[in-house]
């Protein structure tokens, strides 16, 4: 019998209405000292009001050197945000729709201008996008960092989260610990499978030592990195972190350094990168428009990484069959027929979506009552990139003109 989107399910503990979870985004609505918003919390909610099964929050900085680069940031890495989140967990709990804080340090995949600091990582290594380079983790500050996940965690529970999400995935700190590209260091923090572990192994026991929170993460399981993650490591990892504590793990890929490969679209969005992303965004005016031209020119000519739907669904499965804890798998999921399949032939247990929860937060109701078998969004990705400059929003792909 077919495992339909609408059925119920518990994951680690969490009781889900039906199997279409909304993943990690950034929404770009916290206030400035990082706490939830008015906005922030009535969008959760209209989310929850519409029947999606799981929410899981947009990532949470758990430490002041490992904040985003993009405005609005979510932080609970001390206690003055605490009301604000307590106000976020009830206005989803409202509609009995359980939430998940993402947790995350965003390592050298931010500027140290930024951050006020020098910016660190596992290895002294610059980064494509955030050039200026990162200062190799001490193994005092390595400790100091996974205290910080744990403290988290624990304002997590105390604010009513139902659990939470290690942010392993898409070049954040974790990934690169967790990565041979990013991770270079010879001591107990680097080289093998179980040392690259090591960092979230601590942070898993730390937690479950402190809380009674289950513990997700967000994995990418391959990237486009030279000496990159792949699927085997990623496979090894997760039956690691699992015989460590570990509940639950959704499935994703890339970095921020491999370009849309996260986020996969037809062609770059190019008139969001020149109306969003820096240095683009800042040219003048009519050598902007000259470059933009020949930027569309060449569009047509750039590689994009392939397939543009359903593009983890092979690799949850391959981490599904090495494991018992449960998989949620996200990337280019778009269609009812599609959800159902996965589901059906046990590659994963759920569903996640980002973009098209952007574009329609309604859409689960409307997936769950059959007014509709696919998302409309058309996977161009201007919402990717508005991020880097305020409020994620959905443009259609079309840039909002000044």
């Amino acid at each position: 019998m077919s495992v339909k989107i609408a059925e119920s399910i518990t994951i680690s503990g969490i009781p889900l209405k039906n199997r279409l979870i909304r993943s990690a985004t950034h929404d770009g609505l916290a206030d400035e000292n990082g706490a939830p918003t008015e906005k922030l919390i009535r969008r959760y909610a209209y989310l929850a009001e519409n029947q999606v099964g799981l929410i899981i929050t947009g990532y949470a900085g758990v430490s002041a050197n490992g904040m985003s680069p993009y405005p609005a940031m979510l932080k609970i890495h001390n206690d003055e945000n605490l009301t604000q989140f307590c106000a976020l967990t009830q206005a989803v709990h409202a509609h009995g729709t359980p939430v998940v804080l993402q947790l995350a340090h965003c390592g050298r995949q931010t500027s140290s201008k930024g951050i006020g600091a020098q910016k660190v990582a596992p290895t002294a290594k610059r980064h494509l996008f955030y050039p200026d380079k990162a200062k190799a983790l001490s193994e005092k500050e390595i400790w100091q960092i996974v205290d910080d996940f744990v403290q988290a965690a624990a304002r997590a529970e105390k604010c009513g989260f139902d659990g939470v999400q290690l942010h392993a995935g898409h070049g954040y700190l974790l990934h690169d610990f967790l990565s041979p590209y990013g991770n270079k260091r010879q001591d107990r923090w680097g080289g093998t499978v179980e040392n690259r572990c090591r960092i979230l192994i601590e942070i898993i026991k730390g937690i479950h030592a402190e809380t009674k929170l289950p513990v997700w993460i967000k994995l990418s399981a391959e990237d486009n990195r030279k000496n990159g993650m792949r699927i085997g490591d990623a496979v090894e990892i997760v039956k690691i972190l699992e015989a460590n504590g570990l509940d639950a793990v959704e499935v994703s890929c890339g970095t921020v350094e491999d370009g849309m490969n996260t986020m996969r679209s037809a062609q770059m969005p190019m008139d969001a990168v020149f109306a969003y992303r820096e240095p683009c965004a800042s040219f003048p005016k009519h050598f902007k428009a000259f470059a933009l031209k020949c930027a569309q020119a060449v569009n047509p000519l750039l590689k994009q990484p392939a397939p543009l739907e359903n593009f983890n669904v092979e690799n949850a499965a391959k981490i599904k069959a090495a494991v018992s804890i449960p998989v949620v798998v996200v990337g280019g999921i778009h269609k009812t027929a599609d959800m159902e399949q996965i589901l059906a032939s046990g590659k994963a247990d759920a569903v996640s979506m980002c973009r098209p929860f952007i574009c329609e937060p309604n859409l689960a109701r409307k997936l769950l009552d059959g007014s509709q078998t696919e998302a409309k969004c058309l996977m161009c990705n201007f919402c990717g990139l508005v991020i880097e400059k305020g409020e994620t929003k959905c443009l259609y792909g079309k840039v909002k003109k000044s």
